[in-house]
């Protein structure tokens, strides 16, 4: 007999999926109206990217930081976010050439607990669709051990049924301050506008065919005010590449795009995201 399902655009064990025939998925339809399944069947026939929030991120008062919207590159709309180490895993997502799809708390997971038989349930924080149809669920803890006990009991249930569908969860903490100031910068050039006609990317290809400093690579092209623009949104796109673990300044080396190189910090590099 073949163990193997087609779930979520990847094969999967018919034995994972029975550890986790109890968990059920909660989400806001295209209408509107909440609707739920069993976890297994919402996963591969649900495109979560596409819905709302299932619930509302809190507004705690007294907090320096509400809730608010990440504008995606990738999706061309605006994603949802309730914290600001949650915003910079969004921005981390955004120039991950894999992603096609972003979503903020689209979908709640429901499961008895095997203990004291009551039902629990928990919210991931973001939805992340790769291209190839699997996905990613992941909460954005602001410090290690945030949530407590509960999160760490829900984090092993979510794992599980991820493992079961081809997919992946993760607690995402933090990222290194220089990165993401690094990366904020790079951000505001995200929008295609910023990447200038043809002619200009093609100079930008030959300006940074070999590693050189940003400034003195750039005048070499024209303006730097018309010329920086573009090289920002190269950086953030991946076409060039710079160490961003280290502070972006005019004498930072930028060179060809390093997908794949994390020296170079493309969009899989430094700044990338492990699937795992």
């Amino acid at each position: 007999m073949n163990e193997r399902l087609a779930v979520g655009g990847a094969g999967v064990r018919a034995s994972a999926v029975a550890e986790v025939a109890g968990v059920e998925a909660e989400f806001a339809d295209a209408v509107g109206c909440v609707a739920q399944r069993s976890w297994v069947e919402a996963a591969g026939s649900t495109r979560f990217e596409e819905l709302s929030p299932v619930s509302a991120f809190p507004v705690v008062p007294g907090r320096r930081w509400g809730p608010g919207w990440w504008w995606s590159a990738t999706t061309g709309g605006h994603v949802v976010h309730g914290s600001a180490a949650m915003r910079d895993r969004l921005m981390v997502l955004d120039r991950d050439p894999r992603v096609v799809g972003l979503a903020g708390r689209p979908v709640r997971l429901l499961w008895r607990d095997a203990v004291d038989g009551r039902t629990r349930s928990w919210v991931p924080q973001v939805f992340a669709r790769y291209a190839d149809g699997t996905a990613l669920l992941a909460d954005c803890p602001s410090r290690a051990g945030a949530g407590g006990e509960r999160a760490l009991r829900a984090a092993a249930v979510v794992t599980a049924a991820c493992d079961a569908v081809g997919w992946s969860y993760r607690r995402l903490g933090p990222l290194d301050a220089v990165l993401a100031a690094n990366l904020r910068w790079l951000a505001g050039y995200r929008h295609p506008r910023y990447q200038g006609p043809p002619e200009l990317r093609a100079l930008l290809g030959r300006a940074f065919a070999a590693p050189r400093p940003l400034a003195e690579g750039a005048v070499s092209v024209g303006d730097p005010l018309r010329v920086l623009p573009a090289v920002y949104h190269a950086l953030w796109s991946g076409r060039l590449g710079a160490d961003l673990g280290r502070p972006l300044h005019e004498r930072v080396l930028v060179g060809p795009g390093g997908r794949g190189d994390a020296r170079a910090g493309g969009r899989s590099g430094a700044a990338g995201l492990e699937r795992g």
